[in-house]
């Protein structure tokens, strides 16, 4: 029947841990050695938490610097898109002005046209005439101031048409300055447009990467505030689980106190069960199977005093089993080593304490050895 138990004992430690069923030394924590762990480790998450807030006031720092950047940029963009309004309609001016001189002076090359063409056909009348004709008309006036007025007229004539061939020219030329001018500056203001719209192109993709970046600063402000969230969570379960340790040490210690001042069983008083040498056995066996032999039978003892004490029950089951005073019961390891067995070091550790042998006389507690915890220094453990 006890083959039976074992073996299955064994399938579940199995099942628990393989690394279980090789020998170690696996103290159980003291209340106080819990709380040291709790202390440092609410130091390391306020740590972790401070650099959170220090790399969140940085992030805020950096946003606030690209959100003022980003409304200079769009400023910029705004003042450029503006000035590209302004520009482009000082262009379509220009294209109506040039417009308008083009037609002015076409319509100036056709009155030089005209007349060149008016001239031409005077001259050509006069060659026609002939010089003979002319003198036959002057002849044939009434008076010699009716002679002089022909002869005035033609003056006249020759003068205006020689005087609006050259006005013409002049106005030709004049216009083709202006249209060329205007010309000039519309070259001018299209290079302008261009130099303007590059300057905009570079603002626009200023503004996407600054965008960008803004994004990605506020994601990680995010990611950050949500991190410092969660250390302010985690600082509030670890101050409740320091505070529940504490609590636990008062209690242990108001234990110790009470059980000092309640009545110890003689070891003659106790009763062992079937199974209890190898639950003695294994148990020492975890807590102090690399302990030199002293430190197997001081950890035995621990468990018998446990047992003599009116404060804990007075059954081997009921002290090593009891809640979270063992970890390699809640660990597995104590399971697997009662299928394994103990050492034989180990087996008489655990008859010399069950005889009543303790090198640590009335001790309850034992733990790794720390410089604030007092007591009887035994291998690597000290006992109180």
């Amino acid at each position: 029947m006890r083959r039976i138990v074992c073996s299955i004992v064994l399938i579940f430690s199995l099942l628990l841990s393989v690394n279980s069923l090789y020998p170690q030394t696996v103290c159980a924590k003291t209340t106080a050695e819990k709380i040291k762990e709790a202390e440092a480790e609410k130091k390391q998450t306020e740590e972790q938490k401070k650099q959170t807030e220090a790399k969140k006031e940085t992030l805020e720092n950096t946003k606030d610097k690209l959100e003022g950047y980003l409304d200079d940029l769009n400023d910029n963009l705004t003042e450029i898109s503006e000035n590209l309004s302004e520009l482009e309609e000082q262009i379509d001016a220009k294209e109506k002005e040039i417009e308008q001189t083009g037609n002015e002076l076409v319509d100036a090359k056709a009155q030089e046209t005209n007349q060149y063409e008016l001239m031409k056909r005077r001259i050509k009348y006069m060659y026609e005439q002939g010089e003979e004709s002319y003198l036959e008309r002057f002849l044939q006036s009434k008076s010699y101031a009716d002679f002089l007025n022909k002869a005035e007229y033609v003056e006249k004539v020759e003068e205006y048409d020689r005087r609006m061939l050259e006005s013409l020219i002049a106005l030709k030329e004049s216009i083709e300055e202006k249209e060329q001018k205007l010309k000039s500056e519309m070259d001018d203001l299209q290079a302008l447009q261009q130099d303007i719209e590059n300057e905009k192109s570079k603002v626009a993709t200023l503004v996407n990467s600054t965008t960008g970046s803004l994004a990605s600063t506020a994601g990680q402000l995010v990611a950050a505030q949500s991190e410092e969230a969660a250390y302010e969570a985690e600082l509030a379960k670890q101050e409740q689980e320091l505070k529940a340790l504490k609590k636990q040490l008062a209690e242990e210690q108001a234990m110790s106190q009470k059980a000092a001042g309640m009545s110890w069983r003689d070891i003659s008083e106790l009763s062992f069960e079937a199974g209890d040498r190898d639950l003695l056995a294994a148990i020492i066996h975890c807590e102090a199977g690399a302990e030199p032999y002293s430190g197997q039978v001081a950890v035995g003892a621990v468990v018998i005093n446990r047992m003599r004490s009116a404060a804990y029950p007075n059954s081997m089951v009921g002290v090593i089993y009891a809640p979270r005073q063992f970890s390699p019961v809640a660990s597995g390891r104590l399971a697997a080593r009662l299928a394994q067995g103990a050492s034989s070091s180990c087996y008489a550790a655990a008859d010399e304490a069950m005889r009543g042998s303790t090198p640590v006389g009335n001790c309850l507690y034992f733990r790794t050895v720390l410089p604030q915890i007092k007591g009887q220094v035994i291998g690597n453990h000290v006992f109180y």
